[in-house]
């Protein structure tokens, strides 16, 4: 399976799989939890189930107590951190118990920049600790500030950091957010919404079952082997690194899709991860439509910050973009880094990092050169829209590379393919990119403009039943034949 190359972690993975999601088991647990959960509308009552259910499917990835005893002391560590800034503790101890939250972080997840002797000399859970972290962190830096984030209790920080339907891969939720959907005055639950959450788990389960399940076959099918003709193994080089960015769309944004659906008919609605990101014109438009939990997580608390510091101490403003642009490469550097422990992700940081600070800086010199309002209208051009977006599409997948490969098997691509060949491949992604996407966007736009009675007819009661139908017919016949396999989704390793 190509992509568990991203997911290795040596020596901190307990042996159990847990729960998979999503999946079918997991759904019909999670129904019949959420009819005990709506017995009663008292908030104790309702707070004890989901701490049972919250500690329940953590305990499925493992048995043995040693195993979790570094997730529970990171765990209740960060909460003695946060109580103690909450409760009005000097600037010092503040930065003291957030620089512990990150060494604890980092020492847990076995980063690479640490010496071996420092870590645990056995395996232990780690699933969902990226998240947990994230959560962790954020009241950690509210928590002097925001006196709800301060003063949070025992149970009440159990079941927001632990959240099963978020634990495994997000989406990061904002404390405040889910504070307010479990409070004495939940969302309501009626037939429209129990449809609206119907329709989500339909959609997620389809794109992760079925078509990611398409394209990594496909996938790893181009990686057998390279054809021996030039230009056929330009093609497949071409098609390989294309693949995986599709692929890890349908994996991951059919997981969101689904614990979204779920975590509804709790009354809880998670942040949405996803908004067509493939449409994303430039590589900064495309992080804001990617992953956008992390990605507003990261702009709010490292992006913002940084260039607020950078505006304080700067006299000469025509400088500011620039800063603005190394503020973007620190905070998508720091998305690579977080990733994983290994060289890897470093190299995964800087391209992302690299990528956004030279769009920032393209943006300012077009603007320079043309004047604002005219950069401005060539950038909604169709002409410059269909480029740019195979652009973006084109460095998000060579990006990407290292998470479903390592440098020796890229190396022996790069070998095989020659310099003649790697020009060619990359000429072929970006033109492919520019075609298909444009081609998507077209017959996307030509789809919505079908109406009946003046009512577009794809979002029509009757079309998306029909449709939700097919994908969940779709959904238990790659069950069926596959005995329920749908892989795990690739962001649980991180």
């Amino acid at each position: 399976m190509l992509p568990a190359r991203a997911s290795r972690r040596r020596g901190c993975r307990p042996e159990r799989p847990g729960v998979q999601v999503p999946s079918f088991s997991f759904l019909a647990a999670a129904v019949l939890a959420a009819l005990l959960h709506g017995l009663s509308s008292d908030q104790r009552w309702r707070s004890g189930v989901l701490l049972v259910l919250n500690l329940g499917f953590l305990l499925t990835f493992t048995r043995e107590p040693l195993q979790l005893a570094p997730y529970a002391a990171f765990l209740l560590l960060g909460f003695a951190f946060i109580r103690r800034i909450g409760a009005g503790a000097p600037a010092w101890t503040r930065a003291a118990c957030i620089l512990a939250i990150l060494a604890g972080f980092f020492w847990l997840k076995r980063y690479s920049f640490l010496p071996d002797a420092l870590f645990l000399p056995f395996s232990y859970l780690t699933v969902g600790l990226s998240y947990v972290f994230f959560r962790v962190l954020h009241l950690a830096l509210d928590a002097r500030e925001d006196p709800q984030a301060g003063r949070i209790g025992l149970l009440q920080y159990l079941n927001y950091t632990l959240n099963f339907t978020a634990l495994v891969s997000g989406p990061i939720q904002r404390f405040q957010d889910y504070q307010r959907m479990t409070g004495p005055a939940p969302a309501p639950l009626g037939l429209t919404q129990l449809g609206v959450a119907a329709e989500r788990i339909v959609a997620g389960l389809f794109k992760f079952t079925v078509l990611a399940a398409v394209v990594q076959l496909a996938q790893r099918h181009l990686a057998a082997t390279l054809p021996a003709d030039a230009w056929q193994a330009a093609a497949c080089a071409a098609l390989l690194t294309a693949a995986y960015p599709v692929y890890l769309f349908f994996n991951f944004s059919g997981y969101t899709s689904f614990v979204i659906g779920v975590a509804r008919l709790f009354r809880i609605s998670l942040p949405e991860n996803f908004n067509q990101p493939f449409r994303a014109p430039s590589f900064i438009e495309y992080w804001s439509r990617w992953h956008m939990s992390l990605s507003n997580w990261l702009k709010a608390y490292v992006y913002n910050p940084l260039l607020l510091h950078a505006a304080r101490r700067v006299r000469n403003p025509k400088s500011l973009p620039y800063l603005g642009a190394g503020a973007l490469f620190v905070t998508f550097f720091l998305i690579g880094v977080w990733h994983g422990r290994t060289w890897n992700f470093f190299v995964f940081g800087v391209l992302n990092g690299a990528g956004v600070a030279l769009n920032q800086a393209y943006r300012i010199w077009l603007a320079a050169l043309l004047g604002r309002p005219a950069a401005t209208r060539l950038s909604r051009q169709p002409l410059y829209v269909f480029v740019a977006r195979g652009l973006t599409f084109s460095w998000v997948a060579f990006t990407l590379l290292w998470f479903w490969s390592d440098w020796p098997e890229l190396s022996r691509y790069a070998r095989g393919l020659g310099a003649g060949g790697l020009t060619a491949a990359a000429a072929m992604l970006i033109l492919g990119g520019c075609v298909m996407l444009g081609l998507l966007q077209a017959l996307r736009v030509a789809a919505m403009r079908l109406a009946v009675g003046g009512q577009p007819l794809l979002t029509s009661r009757y079309v998306r039943t029909v449709w939700a139908t097919l994908m969940l017919m779709a959904v238990l016949a790659v069950t069926l034949v596959t005995r329920g396999g749908g892989g795990d989704v690739v962001y649980k390793g991180f």
